[in-house]
């Protein structure tokens, strides 16, 4: 829905638009093409019944009680009495008149129309839509053609009854279905019989398809920021491209510009999407600077298995984040990506160049807690990956080769370029019940640091090479049974024992920069894998071997119920190898790794990890996510995440109805660790048969020690233009927030 009609765009104003949200030359696409315009059929007959009938023959026909006229299959019409003009082809009609007309339904008290010609009114109608189900009354309905009509004085709703929970009254309302446009004048929209908004001029789609035009306003409050008024213009660029402007009044800082372009399509070479969003902020009351953040995302192909890309962000200073983050994933996001890329790709290799930059936000408390600081990762300027790979070859052997050359750019660290190429080649043996693969690699890396006095304190030689090759046999079984656990009758059970061994002999690493690696995680995937190091400066040693089970229960058509793992890895050598020039790792065997996943019940989903230390006699660190999802529109969800040392966090979360029509929603997460709340929502949603309310308030974490407070509300009357918000945008909210959440409407389409 859109306040004010807009006009529609020329042209060249729509291509403009274009080229500035795609930054390419694309052609434009036009606009949705309006319904197929309400012909009548010409020699279609007219079928005229009544109690009585008398008048001048092939000139006027006079019909009294119970006026039956039927033209073909796209009017019928019910009167007391009525007159035909056979000349004009023109009925006038009085007393309880109904009508049906290309699917739409009219009632009123005295008709006039033309058959020919579509023009005609009626008095005192009421009226139904058979597209979008609009409905309302008015004192008078003039009909321009058989597509158009201007209401007189008249109301507009898409709620069922005849009195409707809310509607828009308005002095002329021109409803176009052939161009399934609705536009009014001197229009107020009325909710619970109680005005709610007013405007001069209003538009809208019939159907509820896209349109240009303002959005409705959209105040907020948040602690940071005070009063917040929104007012959003919506263009309609073509059916894939839309740009919504969004100037914003924030009482404590000004006036903020935003922008948010939408568009995809396909060229010659083949499909491509994008969006990029831009705000604001000239001369912020507060810090008497401008603010401003940019975030642009593209993706193109260029022809058949090449495409291109970038990623963009750019914030004007550290505290953006903080003061004009509307959630804790734009608040916490402080490393931002600038990437160029492009990719071709073949049926057995594909060849990526890139490069990257990062913009480093840092925490404004880090200044007194250096432990908040940010740190800022190596530019690749630029970055180039090579893979190629066949299967099956030279009876049944497997083999891949990786290289990448890359050049690493700091402004304070060692700088330097980097060369890695990685063959491997494997023969797996694999049978219904078992498999097994050995594979042998190579890691060779060639370094070349730049010479100057950073590199000379830390490396004397700026040249040095290094090559390591693994050998891993990956082995396991397959035994399966018939169970009926958890009420599945006629399923399965699998147990699957798996051994997967590693060697690697040691090189002297010390020396070599660190550009881009770190300890990868430990967890069920990074035990099956041949480093312990995730990046390429480090090649971990190894002489170990890593057990696993793995237990599936399958339904009887082959979808996985529920899966329970058990991994633990153990060491022949000491984990010489390390980040630093810290001391090896010795220990015999790793920390053992359980895990549940899968749905316990009709209603009972489970996420679990756990890590203990035998040794030790403790959990080093655990994960769990529980959901409980009875029905629709109810959910509860519960989490809790433990890392030793460094993090405990609960969360519960849910959706549920408290009434018939009145719901709950809320989330709370909280750091035991810390003492304080990392996030937290509440708010309620009411359902009425054509409205939905909702109103919240949100408190999220922006900074080390700063926290933000939004409150919003919304009023979603249903049907208009996919529901007209008035209000913040609670949905999205709650949507991103809850996980199952479920909307209590679903837009017209």
């Amino acid at each position: 829905m859109s306040w004010f009609s807009a006009s529609p765009p020329s042209q060249r104003w729509a291509f403009a638009i274009s080229a500035l949200v795609a930054a390419t030359a694309v052609p434009v696409h036009a606009q949705k093409a309006p319904r197929p315009v309400h012909v009548e059929d010409p020699d279609a007959p007219t079928v005229m019944t009544a109690e009585s009938m008398h008048g001048r023959p092939e000139r006027e026909i006079n019909l009294d009680r119970n006026v039956v006229i039927e033209r073909g299959k796209t009017t019928k019409m019910t009167s007391d009495t009525a007159c035909y003009k056979q000349v004009e082809d023109e009925f006038d009609a009085d007393g309880h008149i109904k009508m049906w007309r290309f699917g739409d339904y009219y009632t009123g008290d005295v008709l006039k129309l033309n058959m020919e010609t579509g023009k005609g009114f009626l008095l005192n109608p009421t009226y139904r839509f058979e597209v979008g189900h609009g409905q309302g009354k008015a004192e008078r309905v003039d009909f321009i053609n058989p597509d158009e009509a201007n209401v007189i004085d008249g109301t507009y709703s898409t709620c069922e009854g005849p009195n409707p929970d809310w509607y828009l009254k308005s002095s002329t309302l021109n409803l176009d279905t052939g161009r399934d446009v609705g536009t009014g004048s001197k229009t107020i929209i009325y909710f619970k019989g109680v005005p709610i908004l007013g405007t001069p001029g209003i538009s809208f789609s019939l159907s509820g398809a896209r349109r240009s035009g303002w959005l409705a306003p959209t105040p907020g409050f948040a602690s940071k920021n005070g009063f917040e008024l929104t007012v959003p213009y919506y263009v309609n660029i073509a059916p894939n491209r839309d740009l919504t402007l969004y100037p914003k009044y924030i009482q404590r800082r000004g006036i903020q510009l935003g922008a948010t372009g939408r568009y995809m399509g396909e060229t010659d070479g083949g499909l491509y999407s994008g969006e990029t969003s831009f705000e604001f902020l000239p001369n912020d009351k507060q810090t008497k600077t401008n603010r401003y953040l940019i975030k642009s995302k593209h993706e193109q192909a260029l022809a058949p298995g090449w495409t291109y890309g970038w990623d963009v962000r750019d914030a004007s200073d550290n505290n953006y984040p903080n003061d004009f983050s509307k959630n804790v994933a734009s608040a916490t996001e402080r490393q931002l990506l600038r990437e160029l890329r492009t990719d071709y790709r073949t049926e057995d290799w594909s060849l990526t160049a890139r490069v990257q930059n990062y913009q480093v936000l840092q925490d404004p408390d880090a200044v007194t807690d250096p432990s908040l600081t940010v740190s800022r990762p190596y530019d690749r300027l630029p970055a180039v990956n090579f893979h190629a790979g066949k299967y099956d070859v030279w009876g049944g052997f497997d083999w891949t080769f990786d290289a990448e050359a890359t050049r690493f750019v700091h402004p304070t660290l060692v700088q330097g370029s980097r060369l890695v190429a990685r063959p491997q080649l494997s023969f797996p043996i694999v049978h219904p019940g078992f498999f097994i693969t050995p594979k042998l690699m190579l890691n060779a890396s060639a370094y070349q640091l730049d010479n100057n006095a950073t590199t000379k304190a830390q490396f004397p030689d700026t040249s040095f090479t290094r090559a390591v090759p693994t050998f891993s046999v990956d082995s396991g079984l397959v035994f399966e049974r018939d169970t009926n656990l958890f009420g599945a009758k006629g399923g399965t059970q699998t147990l699957e024992p798996r051994l997967f061994y590693v060697y690697t002999p040691y090189r002297d690493q010390s020396q070599f920069p660190n550009f881009d690696t770190a300890v990868g995680t430990f967890n069920l995937t990074q035990i099956f894998t041949e480093n312990r190091f995730v990046g390429s400066d480090r090649i971990g040693d190894a002489n170990q071997v890593t057990a696993a089970v793995v237990s599936r229960f399958l339904q009887p058509d082959g979808a996985e119920r529920m899966r329970l793992t058990f991994g633990q890895r153990f060491y022949f050598a000491d984990q010489r190898v390390q980040l630093d020039s810290s001391t090896p790792v010795n220990q015999s065997r790793s920390d053992i790794l359980l895990a549940a996943t899968g749905r316990v019940s009709e209603t009972w989903t489970v996420d679990s990890l756990v890590q203990y230390n035998p040794s030790d006699r403790r959990l080093m660190s655990y994960q769990y996510t529980m959901q409980y999802q009875p029905g629709a529109k109810k959910v509860l969800n519960f989490s809790n995440r433990f890392q030793r040392g460094s993090l405990r966090n609960a969360e519960v979360s849910t959706q549920w109805p408290l009434t018939d029509r009145l719901y709950g929603v809320g989330r709370i997460s909280y750091s035991l660790l810390d003492r304080r709340l990392v996030d937290s929502l509440i708010g309620l949603e009411y359902k009425g048969d054509c409205w939905v309310f909702r109103m919240g308030a949100q408190r999220f974490v922006t900074s080390g020690k700063d926290a933000s407070t939004p409150i919003f509300f919304q009023l979603e009357l249903t049907g208009l233009s996919n529901g007209l918000g008035l209000g913040a945008n609670g949905l999205e909210t709650f949507t991103k927030t809850i996980p199952g959440y479920q909307a209590l409407s679903q837009p017209l389409r």
